[in-house]
C-alpha cells in the first residue's frame, strides 16, 4: 500500500493556499491543534478524511467533537496525536504506536527513539519570532514510513 499523510499543526487561522494545494494530494490530514478557527476545520474536512486534536490556544468545537488526543489507525500503522509533546501520558512503544504526532513549539523536528516516530511538523500559520512556517508529509508504501518536512518562505 502506498499512502501520504499530510500533517499541519499551529495555524493559528491561518490555513496558507500552498498548503492546501499539498493537502489536497493526501490520503490523510492530521492537523497537531491550534486550529483556532471553526473555517479551518471545514475546509480540511472537505479536502479529505482530517483528523484534529485541541490545542492550548483552541475553543471546543461541539460540532466537530475534537478531543485533546486522538488514535489513528491508517494504512497498518497507529498514530498517536496531541498538541503538546510534554503532556505524553503514556508509553508509545509500549502501547504499540508507529508514531506520536505533535506540535506546539513551532518548531518542525524529526526524531525516531525506540522504534517510535516523534514528528512535529511545525507551524503553518502566521509566521513567528523567526520560526520557520512548515508542515510535513508521512509517505507510507511496503509498511515503511518516510517523514519530510516541507518549509514555506513567508
Amino acid at each position: 500500500m502506498h499512502a501520504t499523510i499530510g500533517v499541519i499543526s499551529d495555524t493559528h487561522g491561518l490555513l496558507r493556499n500552498e498548503a492546501c494545494k499539498i493537502l489536497q494530494g493526501c490520503d490523510l490530514i492530521i492537523h497537531a491543534g491550534d486550529i483556532c478557527g471553526r473555517e479551518i476545520i471545514t475546509v480540511l474536512q472537505s479536502m479529505q478524511r482530517a483528523v484534529f486534536v485541541l490545542g492550548n490556544m483552541d475553543r471546543v468545537y461541539p460540532d466537530a467533537a475534537i478531543q485533546k488526543t486522538e488514535v489513528v489507525e491508517f494504512a497498518d500503522k497507529r498514530f498517536y496525536v496531541l498538541h503538546d509533546l510534554y503532556t505524553l501520558n503514556l508509553d508509545p512503544a509500549a502501547a504499540g504506536l508507529d508514531a506520536v504526532i505533535h506540535g506546539h513549539t513551532h518548531l518542525p523536528d524529526i526524531i525516531m527513539k525506540n522504534g517510535v516516530l516523534y514528528l512535529n511538523p511545525g507551524s503553518i500559520g502566521p509566521k513567528r519570532r523567526g520560526r520557520p512556517v512548515s508542515m510535513a508529509l508521512i509517505h507510507i508504501a511496503d509498511g515503511s514510513m518516510q517523514p519530510e518536512i516541507l518549509s514555506f518562505e513567508k
